[in-house]
């Protein structure tokens, strides 16, 4: 594929200014939803951290992923109908982490985390830069767009409630 921005940058925050009456809709889906995922992955440390659930049962999810798609496009100076997503959901509940990976394993150009519920101590995302690690401070509404081949993890929940996000791929349509 022609005209693929090979330098984008380590990563690039976005923060959407009127999350909350989005939030509190996807929210809500997901509560019913969750116990229904179209199919789990990543079995670690007693917990499934890919939750698989589609626009079909959460239909409030599209304007957020659209929006996600959007910004990707501007990052990678591509037009929308060259990408492709596919997403998830992870569910970190008090004392889970999420261990060191990366999404280099197909054909990703691009990839996002979205934070959907983030009380406060739940863990930070720590981005594997060339001149060390970075610690980011989630907070409900931010996007996160980095390199599919950076590795990051995600600090131990602390808090006494779950966390949610949504993790996004983004790739060359067709």
């Amino acid at each position: 594929m022609s005209g693929i921005n090979k330098t984008i940058p380590e990563y690039t925050v976005v923060r959407l200014p009127e999350w909350q009456a989005m939030h509190e809709r996807i929210l809500s889906e997901f509560a019913v939803c969750t116990d229904k995922p179209e199919r789990q992955s990543h079995f670690f440390h007693g917990r499934f951290e890919n939750l698989y659930i589609g626009v079909e049962c959460m239909p409030s999810l599209q304007d957020l992923l659209d929006t996600a798609a959007e910004q990707a496009a501007k990052i990678l100076q591509l037009s929308l109908a060259d990408l492709k997503y596919g997403y998830w959901f992870n569910l970190m509940y008090p004392g889970h982490v999420t261990s060191l990976h990366s999404h280099d394993e197909d054909d990703e150009l691009l990839s996002c985390v979205y934070y959907l519920d983030v009380p406060q101590d739940s863990g930070n995302l720590i981005l594997g830069l060339a001149e060390g690690p970075q610690s980011l401070v989630p907070e409900d509404g931010m996007f996160v767009f980095f390199p599919p081949q950076l590795e990051h993890e995600v600090t131990e929940n602390r808090s006494a409630s779950p966390r949610l996000s949504l993790a996004i791929n983004f790739g060359p349509a067709g």
